[in-house]
């Protein structure tokens, strides 16, 4: 598959025998080094990487040793990483990681009552960060906070990750801070954790653990139906995250590449299908996980009643 020049890419929306919509995308494929190996469009864009990032904001959980302190098993370490659909599982998970902690629902900042706080996308990140204030002696209450302990690690890390300081802070959907990277920087942290050779002992030993988990429990990291739990689930040998805002990251460990991407229209449909498209152009799949892989390499379009008039593709 050949992806042209640097241009973005143009992920296109079809309707019959025509293109009804199209999405411009931009992408980055980085060494550890932070070395640009490969762009289409901006990679100096400056994207809020929203859920993307979560297997970075965990890593100070491990790291820390947070995660040992209070027997975090490889299941919730990648609930930690995950924005995950609410599912049965997921719920049960959360919650009983929770009451081992001894912490009610309500602490969480994610929702506004106790089932949707526990159901809600981001639950896995929040117990995560109370599971490292705990450890760290400091309050409960307020871990979303920018100048909380919590976040200050947080935003450390990314920042050690992505080898810049950040050029943007906002808040997140779920309530916690957002630190606004360049594309290409997202990468290179998503190419350091999937190869952390280069990284402080601690650090590489976290990114290590982090990996794990999410590659033996990818539908702990997404759900039913989901991109990276179906892209995980058939080739454990990449890392791949989604964010809110048409972003998506990934890690080839085995090739010490990272990969960004973020659709300009904050588009989801775009970003799944340009990330694969990336990944389809750098050899990451055969011909038999592209078959797998078809209902996400090129959605189809369909009625409401679920017959199928078209498709989203890579143009």
């Amino acid at each position: 598959m050949r992806l042209p020049g640097t241009d973005p890419l143009v992920v296109e929306v079809t309707r019959g025998p025509m293109v009804e919509s199209a999405h411009r995308v931009h992408a980055a494929v980085v060494d550890p080094s932070g070395t640009l190996v490969a762009r289409w469009g901006d990679a100096a864009l400056r994207v809020f990487p929203r859920s993307a990032v979560k297997p970075i904001q965990a890593l100070p959980l491990i790291e820390s040793g947070a995660a040992d302190a209070f027997a975090v098993s490889a299941a919730e370490l990648a609930l930690a990483a995950a924005s995950h659909s609410g599912e049965d599982g997921h719920v049960a998970a959360v919650g009983a990681w929770l009451t081992r902690l001894g912490v009610a629902p309500a602490c969480l900042c994610c929702g506004t009552d106790d089932t949707a706080r526990l159901a809600d996308n981001c639950s896995g990140k929040h117990t995560g960060f109370i599971t490292l204030a705990r450890h760290l002696g400091a309050p409960v209450e307020t871990y979303f906070r920018l100048d909380h302990p919590v976040q200050v690690a947080v935003r450390e890390t990314l920042r050690e990750m992505a080898g810049t300081h950040e050029a943007a802070v906002a808040n997140d959907g779920c309530g916690v801070p957002t630190f606004a990277l360049p594309l290409g920087a997202l990468a290179t942290a998503f190419a350091r954790l999937g190869h952390p050779g280069g990284l402080a002992p601690a650090r590489a030993a976290a990114a290590k653990r982090m990996l794990d988990a999410m590659t033996r429990h990818p539908h702990l990291v997404a759900g039913t139906g989901r991109l990276e739990t179906a892209v995980m689930a058939r080739r454990p040998d990449i890392l791949i995250k989604g964010g809110a805002e048409g972003v998506f990251a990934a890690a080839l460990p085995a090739r010490a590449l990272g990969i960004a991407v973020k659709a300009e229209d904050g588009a989801g449909r775009a970003s799944g299908v340009a990330i694969l498209a990336v990944l389809r152009y750098l050899e990451a799949f055969d011909d038999g996980d592209a078959a797998a892989l078809a209902p996400h390499l090129a959605p189809p379009v369909t009625t409401r009643a679920g017959v199928t008039v078209g498709q989203i593709r890579i143009a």
